[in-house]
């Protein structure tokens, strides 16, 4: 394929991964990472760090649609990303010193866990409905454990280049009780400060390639907004069920390529 191929069809890949990634409040970085390992052949480390490119700016605006939607919990965010930040770049460090082989593996298995358990979230009993005073009591009361999920957050964001948010979002649901589309902002927020020092770090080591990345990140722009429209339109248990399904199809094309 030459540059301009591949340029168009990052271009086209970057919408639907956008698109599905304002779906399901992940950036899309999940579903490229696989896609540029097994389409253009890159290293985990290399896919990880190419589709950080993406990821960043995918993030912002996906975190500001979310916003014009329903407020984001601010000082909540902000408690989850002071940790997320030193934990993203150790976990970074981590990732770039491990066999390519050995760390799709490890990710692979990571997804697995976070289908499974969206699986059993979306096939259980149906939430009753709270008014919005209860989640903000929630977050008042518990704001001080956003610093601890930012930790686990960060480590997972900087081992596997993206994924704080997604291990995020079903703390934030079962132990906060905030409703999905609230957890996906949040924890969105949470790690943008961590996803620019993932990103830093794997493009300082050579890992995050710009021709690839910048298409990618340009088609994901366009359509993210459309994605997170369709995220407040459907029924959370669907969008779980969606977002379970998705996970287990990134988890079939990494063991796939490994």
């Amino acid at each position: 394929m030459d540059m301009f191929g591949l340029v168009l069809a990052c271009l086209a890949a970057g919408g639907l991964i956008g698109f599905s990634g304002g779906v399901l409040g992940i950036g899309g970085g999940l579903f490229a990472i696989p896609l540029l390992g097994l389409i253009l052949g890159y290293e985990q480390q290399a896919a990880q760090g190419t589709a950080l490119i993406m990821v960043l700016p995918a993030v912002l605006l996906t975190l500001r649609k979310y916003h014009q939607h329903a407020p984001i919990d601010w000082r909540s965010a902000a408690a989850g990303a002071a940790s997320s930040v030193v934990c993203t770049w150790i976990g970074a460090r981590f990732a770039l010193g491990l066999d390519p082989w050995l760390l799709r593996r490890i990710y692979a298995g990571f997804v697995f866990l976070i289908a499974v358990f969206y699986f059993r979230e979306s096939l259980g009993r149906r939430a009753q409905p709270r008014p919005a005073g209860f989640y903000r009591e929630v977050a008042q009361i518990r704001k001080s454990w956003y610093f601890c999920v930012g930790i686990f957050a960060g480590l997972a964001g900087g081992v596997f280049g993206v994924g704080g948010s997604v291990l995020a979002v079903p703390f934030l649901t079962s132990v906060f009780h905030l409703r999905q589309t609230s957890a996906q902002a949040v924890a969105l927020a949470m790690i943008v400060p961590g996803t620019a020092v993932a990103l830093a770090t794997y493009a300082w080591h050579g890992q995050a390639h710009g021709l690839v990345g910048i298409p990618l990140a340009a088609g994901s722009l366009l359509c993210v907004p459309y994605g997170v429209r369709l995220a407040y339109a459907l029924p959370e248990a669907r969008l779980k069920l969606i977002f379970a399904c998705m996970l287990l199809l990134i988890m079939g094309l990494l063991l796939m390529k490994s």
